[in-house]
């Protein structure tokens, strides 16, 4: 309701700005550069601040949709609004283009990929014949409502900043949905939201195409704004601005983005008046200035300027979900006539001479608690990471119900019902507890992302808030529900994984080192919801080094030694066996 009250009141204040009495049209003029600004901006805080993929070519996404209903509304006569649909497909269609090449990147050779196509579209602009090459396209019609043309600024002043609320309401609903929540990890947790049946490319790709409508979107705006178009608004220095708009305002909100697209704006006009009345036309020096500022700017706001300012006002717990709605429906498992649930057959993995796992055999039975044990670097992780498709098999088998999963990827593995958790733990820090659990429910909706922007995924998105809270209460961490989870002791983020992972509903749960870091009291609480696990149809595999946690836990324990295995048997057995005693256990002086 605060965030409500605070969206209705910026949107009073920006409707009653046209009719303060005496504003100079030339703050108008400035309000809807601050406009269009803010839409590229939003896309950024999205692409950029919350998913972690640097662009800055955005400005060439502008200039897909400018020149589009440029064309259209001048070469062929389209009424501008019939163009801006295909405006925007035009642009959503290079999006997906340039996007299937650029977000398989990683590194710094993805800004750099963005950089390249971004010089290259420019100049590209201004070599087409159709678009007017350098001089661009003039007598854009300008937009209108019936009879009402919007030629004036002040009235085009409505339509822009209409889109930029839609904009950033739309974009608050995406990031506080099922998608959100799997976008915001891509940034932190790629490999965790993969586990949980995030498809990382085509969620990057899904981020790219959005950011680039809005540029688009903005474009359209500019060209029957200006009622001209021509390729300098839509080169790399006007990329680089739109990216320190969306870092000045604070990378990971979206309405940040607005306060970064004013401040660069006015400070840009400010610059451009009031140093040549210092220095003279002949030098250019609003370039410089502009630039020392931004970068103390950023010093001394590294987080953004919207983080300082939220800073100021008292923060508001959000409501713990409620728990009446209906539940998610649980996992059918199907009798089978298969006595293992997962069958290891001669499985090994190479990494160049390195062998990490080295013809590994053995299989686990339905509602079994085994164990894996061995010393550091006997490659139980890495047979995790090979059951879970993280990495793929040199040799060998994996089946899961008598069907091959060894060379398949993350998400068809959390498809089929085995989830997991990590040796180093993977949240995403800045996200909550409840959030955190809540992607691992990931599969278990189905909203769309036009659902999600439209506000129409509530229902779902309660229910699967609510099984979060459910499997929250179940972990014993309801009290930490709504705090950072990187805010918490590296114990009781191994146990907010563990709570990630019942959220997928899984047959199978695997595991890595789940009482590291945690007190005795905390570890008889985890052994006995393990058992209670298995009593409700639940297999689990482990990897664990506390041997008394192990011991009074598992039904049978697979011990592995340089990558292969030297012994399984029951927990009895394995104390008192010769070659685990040498390799691991070792005896009582």
């Amino acid at each position: 309701m605060r965030a409500h009250r605070g969206i209705l009141l910026f949107a009073l204040a920006l409707a009653v700005l046209p009719i303060i009495p005496g504003l100079p049209p030339f703050w108008i003029t400035l309000l809807n550069n601050i406009g269009l600004a803010s839409l590229v901006a939003i896309g950024l805080v999205l692409l950029t601040g919350v998913s972690g993929m640097t662009s800055f070519g955005q400005a060439t996404f502008c200039g897909f949709g400018a020149y589009t209903t440029a064309v259209l509304t001048t070469t062929y006569g389209l009424s501008p609004w019939i163009s801006l649909p295909i405006a925007l497909l035009v642009t959503g269609l290079a999006a997906v283009a340039l996007g299937l090449v650029t977000v398989r990147l990683s590194g710094h050779f993805l800004p750099l990929g963005t950089i390249a196509w971004g010089i290259s579209l420019y100049f590209l602009f201004g070599k087409i014949e159709l678009l007017g090459r350098h001089d661009g396209v003039s007598g854009i019609p300008p937009l209108s409502i019936g009879s009402q043309s919007l030629i004036d600024p002040k009235a085009m002043y409505w339509v822009i900043w209409t889109c930029v609320l839609l904009a950033g309401i739309g974009t608050s609903n995406l990031l506080s949905s099922r998608i959100g929540r799997a976008i915001r990890a891509l940034r932190t947790g790629g490999v965790a939201a993969e586990s949980f049946g995030v498809n990382r490319t085509s969620m990057k790709l899904i981020v790219f195409v959005y950011a680039a409508l809005l540029a688009g979107l903005s474009g359209w705006l500019y060209a029957h704004l200006q009622r001209s178009v021509n390729p300098t608004p839509f080169g790399l220095g006007a990329g680089i601005e739109y990216l320190l708009m969306a870092t000045l305002g604070g990378a990971g909100h979206v309405w940040g983005a607005l306060i970064g697209a004013g401040l660069v704006t006015l400070l840009k006009d400010a610059l451009q008046r009031i140093l040549p009345a210092l220095f003279g036309n002949d030098v250019q020096a609003d370039p410089i200035v502009f630039g020392i500022l931004l970068v103390a700017a950023l010093h001394f706001a590294r987080e953004g300027l919207w983080s300082r300012l939220a800073a100021l006002f008292p923060s508001v717990t959000p409501a713990t979900p409620s728990l009446e709605v209906f539940p998610l429906p649980h996992r059918v498992i199907e009798k089978t006539e298969h006595a293992s649930l997962l069958s290891i057959e001669s499985a090994s993995k190479r990494f160049g001479g390195i062998i990490a796992v080295n013809d590994v055999s053995f299989s686990v039975e339905p509602q079994q608690i085994m164990a894996l044990i061995g010393p550091n670097g006997a490659g139980k992780s890495t047979l995790f990471n090979l059951i879970t498709g993280v990495l793929t098999l040199t040799s060998g088998t994996i089946r899961f119900v008598n069907e091959s999963i060894g060379n398949h990827a993350p998400p068809d593995i959390a498809q089929r019902g085995i989830a997991r958790t990590f040796q180093h733990v993977k949240l995403v820090p800045d996200m909550s507890v409840l959030d955190n659990v809540a992607l691992g429910a990931h599969l278990r909706g189905r909203s769309s992302v036009v659902a999600s922007v439209l506000h129409l995924d509530r229902t779902e998105e309660a229910r699967l808030l609510a099984e979060a809270s459910r499997q929250i209460a179940r972990v014993g961490l309801s009290e930490h529900m709504h705090k950072p989870a990187g805010s918490l002791p590296l114990g009781q983020q191994r146990i907010v994984e563990i709570a990630r992972a019942l959220c997928l509903d899984p047959r199978l749960l695997l595991l890595d080192e789940p009482a590291a870091g945690l007190r005795q009291l905390e570890k008889r609480s985890l052994a006995d919801l393990l058992r209670q696990l298995r009593a409700e149809g639940m297999t689990l595999l482990l990897v664990e080094h506390d041997m008394s946690f192990v011991m009074k836990l598992a039904d049978q324990i697979v011990v592995l030694d340089l990558g292969g295995k030297i012994a399984q048997d029951t927990p009895a057995a394995i104390k008192t066996n010769p070659a685990v005693l040498a390799a691991y256990l070792g005896t009582e002086p």
